[in-house]
């Protein structure tokens, strides 16, 4: 399980993760928000209407679900089953709020948060996007101020300084030699209280 405030780069370190790990399965998840410049149906999300995702929510057919930036995003909760029951390793990539959800049914998940390394590199990175008015970008980072403050939640935490030692980082961290990236770690409690600061 994978969660970072929005514009910490865990898209792409997720995708270059599944590339250094092919044995690894990605759970798509549901969203009601529009599809992004290249993103595909059924890869990146499962793009559905809000009835639609209203109906599977009271149909309890997610694992997890929340609302973030004004939609709502689920996981699947045949689809993880599945996978589980197939002894297939999952990747969830999920905000906080659905992370704590997970953790209460599925208490084995490993949780990875991912900070970025200073809020001026993660709104440079929203604005690199181009797909966001500023007003959007305004609010994301607002947000993102809230969504790192749950970085405690989570057993490792990985800060995306440089993509190529975070992604080595994830890659340690999958195959269960994370100790160094625990979030108790010396340091990281003040660097990140320097993030929400």
């Amino acid at each position: 399980m994978i969660a970072a405030p929005s514009g910490a780069g865990k898209t792409t370190l997720v995708r270059a993760l599944m590339e250094r790990v092919p044995e690894l399965a990605f759970s798509v998840s549901y969203t009601t928000r529009p599809p992004r410049p290249a993103e595909v149906d059924g890869r990146d999300y499962r793009f559905v209407s809000r009835p639609e995702f209203e109906r599977k929510a009271r149909a309890g057919e997610f694992l997890e679900h929340a609302r973030v930036f004004d939609h709502r995003y689920g996981t699947g909760r045949a689809e993880v089953d599945a996978a589980l029951a197939a002894g297939q390793d999952l990747i969830l990539e999920i905000d906080w709020q659905g992370a704590r959800q997970v953790r209460e049914r599925l208490p084995e998940v490993v949780d990875i948060f991912i900070l970025p390394p200073s809020r001026q590199t993660l709104e440079e990175r929203l604005r690199a996007r181009r797909s966001d008015s500023p007003e959007v970008i305004a609010r994301r980072l607002r947000d993102s101020v809230a969504d790192m403050s749950h970085w405690g939640e989570f057993s490792y935490v990985v800060v995306n300084d440089r993509f190529d030692r975070a992604l080595e980082d994830m890659v340690a961290i999958i195959a269960g030699r994370g100790e160094a990236l625990s979030r108790q770690r010396d340091g990281l409690a003040g660097f990140a209280a320097g993030l929400l600061g």
